[in-house]
């Protein structure tokens, strides 16, 4: 009840947390539980995480089969996520149980037009593309420099707006609609949370957290993200705690080992890290991958 009140104040953040918390209590109600995960999934529906509300919606479809709202969800969460072939599939399997529901009927048209036109690119991205990404910020700076944070900001052909507002980053020419809009917030508590992007090398694929508090693991986010593996994966090597995360100086061409156990303020506060276009970027291996080995060859790096 708490998280759908905050929900229906648009506070997605803390509706989150709440529905996160019910989950801990392990009350045993697998349909209740399903309402939660279902929930939960909304709200990070709306945080921009998507693949943690896919999996979400996966867990509560395995709860309750029949849950639309949680194949609705689903749905709509590979479509975000440009997984048209899986849209279809989920919306196919809704229309099964609710042959009229406008929502399914809408998104599967959506998704067969965008297949056929030939769009079905997964969450590719080609890694040029970050670089182009036009940034937009402004930054109150006495609270990045209170936390000893390093933010270099790429230049815009466009003219800069003075505010003193914090960093408002807009990532318009960004591959995916996820990363649209995006920004440093300062939550109620005086903490920020960071769009944070997460790229895999190996498969050149990516993931975009929009709201990843300062405060919170990166094993956290990590235990969530994979709790399914993802459709890419087919040597099944990308499981919570077979993964390597790192982050690159590009002046001194190095790259630095990071803690899964440390959280996104300890690892911004590193000496060598600079947050480019108000979105900082952390890449993703598997544990002694012949990729990773080939990758770092002949590259200086910092190991834990």
């Amino acid at each position: 009840n708490e998280g759908n009140e905050y929900f229906k104040e648009k506070d997605y953040g803390r509706a989150l947390a709440a529905y996160s918390e019910g989950l801990r209590r392990r009350c045993g109600d697998a349909e209740l539980d399903a309402v939660l995960l279902t929930n939960r999934a909304a709200a990070q529906f709306h945080l921009g995480n998507y693949r943690s509300a896919l999996n979400d919606a996966i867990q509560a479809k395995k709860l309750k089969p029949t849950h639309l709202k949680a194949i609705i969800r689903g749905a709509l969460c590979h479509m975000e996520l440009k997984n048209f072939v899986e849209a279809i599939a989920w919306c196919e399997e809704g229309l099964q149980i609710d042959s009229k529901e406008k929502k399914l009927v809408e998104m599967r048209a959506k998704a067969d037009k965008l297949k056929l036109e030939g769009t079905f690119l997964g969450t590719q991205t080609d890694f040029s593309s970050r670089r182009k990404c036009q940034g937009r910020a402004v930054v109150g700076s006495d609270l990045l420099c209170e936390r000893n944070i390093k933010l270099v900001l790429e230049p815009s052909d466009e003219e800069e707006e003075v505010s003193d507002g914090l960093a408002e980053i807009s990532l318009d020419g960004f591959h995916s609609g996820s990363a649209t809009g995006a920004k440093v917030h300062l939550d109620a508590d005086g903490s920020l949370s960071w769009p944070v992007l997460f790229l895999y090398p190996e498969h050149e694929q990516t993931d975009f957290t929009v709201a990843f508090h300062e405060s919170s693991r990166f094993i956290d986010h990590l235990m969530v993200m994979f709790a399914e593996l993802p459709p890419w994966d087919l040597e099944k090597k990308y499981l919570p705690n077979n993964l390597e995360l790192y982050f690159e100086d590009e002046e001194r061409e190095e790259m630095y080992e990071v803690n899964p156990e440390h959280t996104l303020l300890q690892v911004l506060q590193h000496e060598r890290y600079f947050v480019k276009a108000g979105t900082p970027t952390v890449l993703v291996f598997a544990k002694r991958s012949p990729f990773s080995k080939k990758y770092f060859s002949g590259k200086k790096v910092h190991r834990l």
